[in-house]
């Protein structure tokens, strides 16, 4: 399929972003070929209004031997239900529907800014203010550098987020800075494993207590998942019983310690490649 024809920037906010994901005519406009899953980029239209989409087809997910088959769409949207849980808006609005390949996840394109840094790899032994380390990365002849992130809200904000889901691939590529100032992360079909698969480079403030903002949202995850809560049932739908008892367990555990998680030693903490 030849390259993607990209949708006009004009179109890209509509006034009710779910609704016409969910609703509006797809219209495949080419793939993302460094996709590992089939993922095609559409236009979606309905009464007037027009934006770019991510679909991804169930029927194009690879299998994986930690998940089971066909479920990662599912994911990407329990995800979404999860980041508009807390109100920080960190996922962009995601649905679950049948396109011109099946079911499939249907995501609203972010366009990044380009200009925005918020990885680098240092010459040093420690980060400079305002920057966070990884840890240290092989640069080729026999070197390492540091890899620093950005000591940023956003950034610490989604390292939350991705404890509570658990998310087994948090790569520097799944991060999108826009030109107005939000973040938001993306490809979150690995996970809510009842495993812990934490892997991610966002462990610059593992072991830091967490803010009163992170510890508000968490509490009030906490009640939303409860057998009757709203969260509850909006997940049900999209993951498995114990897959929903291992997020309540994880938010439970996080309020418990008030500090970010670490790496467990059980499982690589870094996805690989990094970026």
């Amino acid at each position: 399929m030849s390259a993607p024809e990209r949708i006009p920037p004009r179109s890209v906010t509509p006034p009710d972003p779910a609704e016409l994901l969910a609703r509006g005519e797809l219209t495949v406009r080419g793939r993302i070929r460094e996709a590992s899953n089939a993922a095609l980029y559409c236009a979606v239209a309905r009464d007037g209004q027009e934006a770019a989409c991510i679909y991804k087809p169930v029927a194009g997910e690879r299998p994986l031997w930690d998940f089971p088959d066909g479920t990662l769409a599912q994911r990407e949207v329990a995800a979404y239900e999860v980041s508009e849980a807390t109100g920080w808006g960190l996922v962009p609005p995601t649905v679950l529907r049948d396109g011109p390949y099946g079911e499939g996840m249907c995501q609203l394109w972010v366009e990044a800014a380009p200009e925005a840094e918020l990885l680098a790899l240092v010459d040093a032994e420690e980060p400079e203010p305002g920057w966070k380390a990884i840890g240290f990365a092989e640069v080729g002849e026999g070197r390492t550098a540091l890899l620093v992130h950005a000591d940023d809200q956003r950034l610490r904000r989604l390292a939350v987020l991705d404890a509570v889901l658990n998310n087994a691939d948090r790569k520097g590529g799944h991060l999108l800075p826009t030109g107005e100032g939000r973040l938001y992360g993306i490809d979150h079909g690995v996970t809510f494993n009842a495993e812990n698969k934490l892997r991610t480079l966002l462990w610059g403030w593992a072991g830091e207590p967490l803010t009163q903002e992170a510890l508000d949202v968490l509490e009030g995850l906490r009640k939303d998942l409860a057998d009757d809560g709203p969260l509850t049932a909006r997940l049900q739908p999209l993951i498995t019983g114990a897959e929903i008892d291992a997020t309540r367990a994880r938010v439970a555990a996080l309020l418990a310690s008030g500090k970010h998680p670490e790496p467990s030693g059980e499982w690589p903490a870094i996805p690989w490649p990094p970026v």
